[in-house]
């Protein structure tokens, strides 16, 4: 990779991290060029549209991040129940380990700025399809129909999104757990 591609992958690996800690209108451009390390130049450079399309970019690797880890999931976990237990549980290890200070960076953004941001939207809107797609994948793998499994798939996700807010809020990884364990007896 190169040093310029470098630039670009750090503005957005850092502003996936501060929109996560932080929301995305509590983070400045100046606040992520200076953690990033990246030249003001660089910025403008790969994001002439500014924080709109540095957000942009910023749900897109994060959503294509957590598709990864769900594929890995699913491959590993066949059925609905250990496939949610595994997870929330992963969900549940990362909360912990930030301290409960992280949240989900993409569902952040997104609340903050849709439905003013056409291109976030978007952005937002692709993710969670993909995320909703792997979980009915496993939805379907067990024998569930196909628009059944796509609208459990849509549930365990929001659930799963609501399990971490909770999480921050009780500084307790409960709320994930138990999560976990009622998702599961969807399949």
């Amino acid at each position: 990779m190169g040093k310029a591609a470098i630039h670009k992958d750090n503005l957005v690996r850092t502003a996936v991290t501060l929109f996560r800690r932080q929301g995305y209108a509590s983070t400045g451009l100046q606040e992520i060029l200076e953690k990033s390390g990246a030249p003001k130049g660089s910025l403008y450079h790969y994001f002439p549209q500014g924080k709109e399309q540095l957000g942009e970019a910023a749900v897109l690797a994060a959503g294509r991040a957590a598709t990864e880890t769900l594929n890995e999931l699913a491959e590993k976990h066949r059925e609905p129940a250990a496939f949610f237990k595994a997870y929330l549980k992963r969900l549940a290890g990362w909360m912990k380990s930030s301290g409960y200070r992280s949240g989900c960076p993409i569902a952040t953004t997104i609340l903050e700025t849709v439905p003013q941001s056409a291109a976030i939207a978007a952005a937002g809107e692709r993710i969670m399809d993909d995320w909703i797609a792997v979980a009915a994948g496993v939805y379907e793998r067990a024998g569930v129909p196909r628009a059944e499994a796509r609208a459990r798939a849509q549930f365990a996700i929001a659930a799963a999104q609501g399990a971490l807010i909770l999480s921050r809020l009780r500084r307790s990884t409960k709320p994930l757990d138990d999560a976990g364990k009622r998702l599961g007896r969807l399949g």
